[in-house]
This record gives structure tokens, C-alpha cells and sequence, in this order.
């Protein structure tokens, strides 16, 4: 539960920030109400409908027949002339009268729902009649525009999007949907005061500032998703646009990534390996390619009671692990030269090895931080990154000219290297995306590396040529015991997987779990649980 302090500081932060936005220099009637969705258009049929709070919003995909265009609706009731006239007036007496709580709660928006009606009980008679549902609209509204995040508040509920963005003004706010991709929703900021005023109070929730003057934000929203701004019109013509990526509070787990495809259960079991033994691992893609997301399933692999220590600039990855340190940058206010205060991955990335991490992960190396995780690599600690690179050979230039700067002999630290690419598939007759780790390469040396696995497009499988694997060659060697043995580890660990995913094991704490008790007593565990099972399985 969130301390009492620090709930009381955000929702009056909050409060604040929408009364000072919403009344900002006007009198009431001349604020500009949000710009209703606009209809389903004519001639779309409805092909999916999903409830995101029931009975006030819902999630409509159209398609268009004849293009086979899809569209996302948000279908939200809207108020009309006389309950916005109410609304109005009960927002300024909310925001006048609702204190912060005394006590730890757990989620502000009870908190909110709860207050709110209070005093909505004490109002409705002076306001006017109005019946019992037009009450229960009002409540909606006035939650989502107090505690929640706005216009878009609908569109953060929905499960199957991964990222908003809008692109300015009077442009429509487009979803990453996980089934249909990229679409174009109905929802869009008709004024600049409007989708100005939103993108505050974002910034503000997020405990950041944004102005005319620092026109460019990263931050961390509520529940940890990601929020990218660039406000007014300092940057770009049209108007202030924002980027949402938004983050799943039950992440991806191993399990997960083994059900959709992504790796099959010998790649995991490789890592799990590798991992055990401090191999250090890069995971290399595209924006949006899954790079994240795989690192964090990966680092869930890692032994427990290992000490890890996660360096970002926005807080993205979720652990099960207990001894876990978080690091978040913080940029600086500063105009020119002057950078006082900030804090930069470099500066946390050095700071780290007081601390004496046994995995040393890194969210994103785009700069002089990746210098000092390599030095750290040297000094014996396991590390594990991401890096925007298209192929090894890309990432490797990258890493040895400036601003990374990576001597070719220092190179060979990263042992393991994945790349993650987004691809498209024919499945059920259309093509569909999905991601998939396209290679895993063990680096020997500067410019000479290992493929150990490989993605066929053709039949969707993995290849695999452990037999010419250089790591668990060092690693047996290391180890004082023989690569068949490591062979016949990995196809336990392999088999361990796989029992879960037959038990239908995904949630990445459950995930944990197993692999603790594995660590704990293997033989046991494996003879007891795994094994029957297996044998079962085999002809």
C-alpha cells in the first residue's frame, strides 16, 4: 500500500493541477468542453466490441469492406447540454471541497469515488433534478478528468493497446493494438488549450515539469507507463504531441514469450544456463520490437537471492527477484551548459558497482554508460542490456565509436547476443505480426561470433547448433564437468519449461516460484514433478 504522505502529496497535486487548468484565467461557462468521439463512420461494419468500464465505455473495431481498413471507436457516453451544465458546477464544488485522505489507501480513485459521491449526496438537490444514471455520468466524467488520465483515460483501461499517440492538433489519436497493429481511432483534441492542458497534467502526475521553455518530457505515468511529450509548438508545427507506451502490470513471463513464439524452450534453457553462470546477455531489435520485454523475461531467470541492480531512464522492467535495486535517471532543468542536478545512466550505471551487484541490467546503452558496463563486465560482474541495432554488426560499430567508445578487445565481455525483430506471418489465411528472436550469437571475439540458434521464417521454427557452442565449451571447462553434461542440464531445464507451460504456469511470480524450488533442490523436484510427466509424453 502507498504510504500516507506520499498518496496525500499526489492526489492533492492532482486536484490542483486540474483546478488550476480548468479554470485557468476564465470564467466557467467559457471553458472549452472536450471534443465529443466522433460516430462510427458509415459503411464500417463492427467486427470486435470489447466493455473498458462498464456501462460507460467500450472499445469498438470497425473494418471497412471495401478496404479492408480497420478503425478503433470509443464508443464513451458523453453528457449532454444540461448534465455538462451540472457537471460544470459540481466539478468547481469537488474540487473545493474533496481532502486528501488521512489514512493509506490503495488505489485514489476508490478514494475519489467515494468522496465524490458524498458530497454529490449533499449537492444534487440545490443543483437540480436529475435522474439516478445522469449522476452515475457525471461521477464517470468527473473521475476521469480529476484522478484519471482525461480524454484518453477510456483508452488506458483497454488491455489490448500497447501505445497511444497523437500527433498534434486536430489529428486523430492513434492505438498499437496487439491483434490489429496500428489503427485510427475517433478520438480527437480539437484546441490547442485542450490538448495542452491534458498533456500538464499527464506531465504533472508524473511528478515532472513541462513548459514553453522545457518543451520536451520522458516520464513515468501512474502504474508506470511511459510518457513521451513534446509541448506546444517548440519542437513541431503542429501542435503538442505525446506518446504513451503503456505497461502491463502482469509483464510477460519466460512462459509467456515460449506460448506466443517468440524463443522455444531449448533457447530458454539456454539462457537459463547462461544466466546461471553470469553470461552476459544483449538483446538487440527495433523500436517496439519486444527488446524490453524479452529482458525482463530473461532477467526472471536469473538465480534468486542474486543481488540485481536495473538502470533506466524510465522505469520499465518488473522483477519477482527480492535483493532488487531500481535506478531511474533524472534529467536536468538547466539551460545551456548548466546541467545541475541531473543524473545521468552514466552517473547511476558508476554508482552501481558500490553496490556490489551480481547482475548488473541496463534498460537501454545508447552512450558513455555503455563504457562503464563494460568496464563492470571486466570486473567480473554478469550484465544484461538493450540496444536499438538492426543486426550484431550494427550494434558492435555502434559500440566502438563515440559517444560509446568500447575497445575491440573489450568486446568479447558480452557473451550472448539476441535480436528481436517484429515479422510478419501468414496465419488463418492473413498476414499477422508477431515477434521473434531471429538469432542468438555467442561473441568469441571482435568481429567473430557464434550462431548457436536461428529463426527459419519458412516453417517458424528454431535451428540449432549448440554442437559448435563456444560458451558452454568455457563454460564446462569453468565448471569441471563435461559439455555433455551441461547438454543433459539445459534438456532438463528444457523439460522443466515445458512442464510448466503443460500446467498452463505463466504468471511471472509463479514462473519465479518453479524455478526457486528447481534451485533449491533439483534432483528432487525434477524426479518427483518433471519426469513422470516427461516420461508419459515420450512413445
Amino acid at each position: 500500500m502507498l504510504h500516507i504522505k506520499r498518496t496525500t502529496a499526489k492526489l492533492r497535486k492532482k486536484l490542483k493541477a486540474v483546478k488550476k487548468l480548468k479554470f485557468w484565467g476564465k470564467r466557467k461557462e467559457e471553458v472549452i468542453p472536450p471534443a465529443p468521439p466522433i460516430p462510427i463512420p458509415r459503411g464500417y461494419r463492427t467486427v470486435e466490441r470489447t466493455a473498458l468500464y462498464e456501462p460507460f465505455a467500450h472499445a469498438v473495431i470497425v473494418q471497412n469492406p471495401a478496404t479492408g481498413e480497420f478503425k478503433y471507436i470509443l464508443d464513451e457516453l458523453q453528457l449532454d447540454p444540461f448534465e455538462q451544465g451540472i457537471y460544470d458546477r459540481i466539478l468547481e464544488i469537488l474540487l473545493a471541497e474533496i481532502r486528501s485522505p488521512k489514512e493509506e489507501i490503495k488505489d485514489p480513485r476508490v478514494f475519489f469515488d467515494t468522496e465524490a459521491k458524498k458530497i454529490i449526496e449533499k449537492y444534487r438537490i440545490s443543483l437540480g433534478w436529475l435522474a439516478d444514471v445522469s449522476w452515475s455520468k457525471i461521477l464517470y466524467h468527473a473521475e476521469r478528468d480529476l484522478v484519471g488520465f482525461g480524454q484518453i483515460d477510456a483508452l488506458m483501461r483497454d488491455a489490448n493497446i500497447e501505445d497511444i499517440s497523437c500527433d498534434g492538433v486536430g489529428k486523430p489519436v492513434y492505438v498499437w493494438h496487439r491483434k490489429y497493429e496500428n489503427l485510427e481511432s475517433n478520438l480527437f483534441f480539437r484546441e490547442d488549450e485542450e490538448l495542452d492542458n491534458l498533456m500538464v497534467k499527464l506531465v504533472h502526475m508524473a511528478g515532472k515539469h513541462v513548459s514553453s521553455a522545457f518543451p520536451i518530457v520522458d516520464a513515468s505515468l501512474p502504474g508506470k507507463h511511459r510518457l513521451a511529450v513534446c509541448y506546444r509548438r517548440e519542437v513541431t508545427p503542429f501542435g503538442t504531441t505525446f506518446t504513451i507506451r503503456k505497461f502491463r502490470e502482469d509483464p510477460y513471463s519466460i512462459i509467456d514469450l515460449i506460448n506466443l513464439g517468440t524463443l522455444s524452450e531449448e533457447i530458454a534453457a539456454y539462457f537459463w544456463v547462461g544466466l546461471e553462470n553470469r553470461a552476459s546477455i544483449m538483446v538487440l531489435g527495433g523500436t517496439a520490437a519486444g527488446k524490453t520485454t524479452a529482458l525482463n523475461a530473461l532477467a526472471c531467470l536469473i538465480k534468486p537471492g542474486s543481488k540485481l541492480l536495473t538502470i533506466e531512464e524510465t522505469a520499465e522492467l518488473n522483477l519477482p527477484h527480492e535483493n532488487w535495486v531500481s535506478f531511474i535517471s533524472r534529467r536536468s532543468y538547466g539551460l545551456g551548459e548548466n546541467q545541475a542536478g541531473e543524473v545521468s545512466l552514466f552517473d547511476l550505471v558508476k554508482a552501481s558497482m558500490r553496490h556490489r551487484p551480481d547482475y548488473l541490467i541496463v534498460g537501454e546503452v545508447r552512450g558513455s554508460e555503455a563504457y562503464v558496463l563494460f568496464q563492470a563486465l571486466a570486473t567480473g560482474h554478469g550484465g544484461m542490456c538493450t540496444m536499438h541495432a538492426e543486426s550484431l554488426n550494427s550494434a558492435v560499430r555502434r559500440l566502438t565509436q563515440k559517444p560509446m567508445d568500447i575497445a575491440p578487445a573489450y568486446i568479447p565481455l558480452m557473451n550472448l547476443v539476441g535480436i528481436i525483430r517484429r515479422v510478419h506471418l501468414p496465419k488463418a489465411g492473413e498476414m499477422k505480426a508477431y515477434r521473434r528472436i531471429t538469432s542468438v550469437d555467442e561473441i568469441a571475439d571482435y568481429e567473430k561470433y557464434q550462431k548457436v540458434f536461428e529463426w527459419e521464417p519458412a516453417s517458424d521454427n528454431f535451428s540449432s547448433s549448440l554442437s559448435r557452442s563456444l560458451l558452454l565449451s568455457d563454460m564446462s571447462k569453468r565448471l569441471g564437468v563435461s559439455q555433455h553434461d551441461l547438454t543433459e542440464e539445459m534438456e532438463r531445464r528444457k523439460n522443466v519449461l515445458g512442464w510448466m507451460r503443460r500446467r498452463n504456469i505463466r504468471s511471472y511470480r509463479d514462473v519465479a516460484q518453479v524455478i526457486t524450488e528447481y534451485y533449491s533442490r533439483p534432483k528432487e523436484f525434477y524426479e518427483k514433478k518433471v519426469e513422470p510427466v516427461v516420461s508419459a509424453k515420450s512413445p
